[in-house]
């Protein structure tokens, strides 16, 4: 079976990250996956979100916002139509826990970290970008507390990186664009660590149920693509 962009069934889209990209952030990643392009920025506060402080927490938070500016896509969607996308919010979420996943609240101090990341050009598999970018951006403004004396030790325990795999035209394959996965028969993403452990698993049969067997052949695929993009996230980071 022919893929629409000539790949093959296990080979993942063209992929950069480029750091340093916002002078403001105190971490910022420009990633491109194929045609889609995320900018994610992590900014520190010095202080704990308002909940912590009122239940008398300890420790520091990390969260994460994400959206789409009006022409990622092939049509305009209006910022406020945006605004009110429960898509946004499910996402935005997914990315929080992928990245509080990798991070000892307690040693990152009483700071937040809040990634944001905003999809300029979409082309499928917008939220794995946003996670694999975002761990980049994290870790960036991680260093810059440590490097200004802010907190003592490293909070960032592994890495993080996402990736779709789904079923295509009877085939199952790596890293969906937009037109795999438009039509889809299965589509689903995974969230996973450096050590190779999951931390999170999507997956919707989009035509019909699927069994255990297909979920455990995409994992071992996906497994395969989180560590090409762990090592490139590897390099970035040198």
């Amino acid at each position: 079976m022919m893929r629409p962009s000539l790949r093959q069934a296990t080979q993942i889209r063209p992929v950069s990250m480029e750091t340093a990209v916002n002078k403001w952030a105190e971490g910022s990643c420009l990633i491109k996956i194929g045609g889609t392009q995320v900018l994610c920025t992590a900014s520190v506060e010095f202080n704990q979100p308002l909940w912590k402080r009122l239940q008398n927490k300890t420790g520091g938070w990390v969260t994460a916002e994400y959206a789409m500016i009006p022409r990622a896509n092939g049509t305009r969607k209006s910022r406020e139509a945006l605004l009110k996308d429960h898509r946004t919010a499910e996402i935005s979420r997914l990315v929080g826990r992928a990245l509080r996943s990798a991070v000892d609240m307690g040693k990152l101090g009483k700071h937040t970290i809040t990634v944001d990341c905003d999809v300029i050009q979409a082309d499928g598999g917008t939220r794995c970008a946003a996670i694999t970018g975002g761990y980049v951006a994290l870790v960036l403004a991680v260093r810059w507390l440590i490097e200004r004396g802010r907190i003592a030790e490293n909070p960032v325990r592994d890495y993080v990186a996402a990736i779709s795999a789904g079923i295509f035209n009877g085939e199952l394959i790596l890293d969906l664009d937009y037109d795999e996965d438009c039509v889809a028969e299965i589509d689903s993403n995974f969230v996973m660590a450096g050590n190779g452990d999951l931390i999170e698993i999507q997956a919707t049969g989009e035509q019909h149920p699927f069994n255990r067997a297909q979920i455990e052949q995409l994992m071992d695929m996906a497994t395969d693509g989180c560590k090409k993009l762990i090592e490139l996230q590897k390099q970035v980071l040198e």
